[in-house]
């Protein structure tokens, strides 16, 4: 079986959605970057709901054979990127995702609708 990108976007986006995440976004930045493929972002409304997200895409990343490269922020629960390599997801308290607006810096990066990799 060949492991993709699009297929590992497609496994976050799930695990996201499955954990009731707000405004997810997948932003395709390979033609910006060299330092992913895509940004996934998604927020929680508290920092419970955050770290469960995490919690989620870790567990469904590892059971479909993928890596978990890195977490950081998982303690605090209010901006937490995890590197999944090609991937990167920023999970966000909804508060810090309205402060930092990172859709805003990545502008020019095209917005992939997650329903069409699901």
């Amino acid at each position: 079986m060949v492991k993709t990108v699009e297929e590992l976007t497609k496994i976050v986006a799930k695990a996201i959605d499955d954990k009731k995440a707000n405004n997810i976004q997948i932003l395709d930045i390979r033609d910006l970057s060299v330092i992913a493929d895509y940004f996934v972002i998604c927020n929680g409304n508290n920092e419970r709901q955050v770290q469960a997200i995490v919690s989620e895409i870790r567990e469904q990343v590892h059971k479909h054979g993928y890596d978990v490269k890195g977490i950081e922020g998982a303690e605090e629960g209010r901006w937490v990127l995890v590197d999944l390599g090609d991937v990167v997801v920023h999970v966000f308290h909804r508060e810090e995702r309205e402060f930092y607006n990172i859709e805003r810096l990545w502008s020019d990066a095209k917005m992939v609708s997650w329903e069409e990799r699901a």
